[in-house]
């Protein structure tokens, strides 16, 4: 889920479906085709709306209500992408690594392609990952990174040097913090702190920070 000022808008992806659902203030909800499976999404400058496709290796811009603009094909060392933001200057920050992957890392990929990345093999030691699954970016544009299987948030510089974890797993009752929101006013940081039994997520909460 992500949410746009401009348009004033709610959007939804539906995994099932394969489709994002448009729901504005007046109520009124519409829904278009994403044609695979969606993950994370997000707005980027221009208003559109940018859905990672994670099983076809793929970024795709909508307009806000649905036509499809781009595909961006990732670089072939991006394996499952779970979720990517784009910055004012065009690049893409992206999450990606499963369980099984034999990576897990942020990175960042330019508009030529060049990949700039932090992480590498999955891990607990600063610095590593165990399935980073989404992100949230401020106006100086340091990262937020839900690293879901270490139980944490860690902070990233702008070009993506580690600063120090932001949530710890002693902050979290449950197990799975896999969404956040950042407020950049308010300087809040909003966590999804789930537990997850088999496929169904079973209970969980909200944990807010300040940042």
């Amino acid at each position: 889920m992500t949410s746009c000022e401009h348009y004033r808008c709610v959007y939804i992806g539906d995994h099932s479906v394969e489709c994002i659902h448009r729901l504005d203030v007046q109520g009124a909800a519409t829904r278009w085709p994403v044609n695979d499976k969606p993950m994370g999404i997000s707005v980027n400058a221009a208003h559109n709306v940018l859905v990672t496709c994670p099983f076809v290796r793929k970024i795709k811009e909508f307009s806000s209500h649905g036509d499809l603009l781009r595909e961006l094909t990732l670089p072939d060392d991006v394996i499952n992408a779970w979720h990517a933001i784009q910055t004012r200057n065009g690049q893409f920050i992206v999450c990606h690594g499963d369980r099984d992957d034999e990576v897990h890392r942020v990175c960042k990929i330019s508009v030529n392609g060049r990949v700039h990345s932090q992480g590498g093999q999955p891990g607990s030691d600063a610095g590593q990952y165990d399935v980073p699954f989404h992100l949230a970016v401020d106006n100086n544009e340091f990262v937020f990174v839900a690293d879901v299987f270490n139980r944490r948030v860690t902070l990233l510089s702008p070009t993506l040097d580690y600063i120090r974890q932001v949530v710890s797993s002693d902050k979290l009752k449950y197990n799975r913090p896999d969404r956040m929101y950042l407020d950049t006013q308010r300087r809040l940081l909003y966590v999804a702190d789930n537990d997850k039994k088999g496929d169904k997520r079973t209970t969980g909460r909200v944990v807010v920070i300040s940042v």
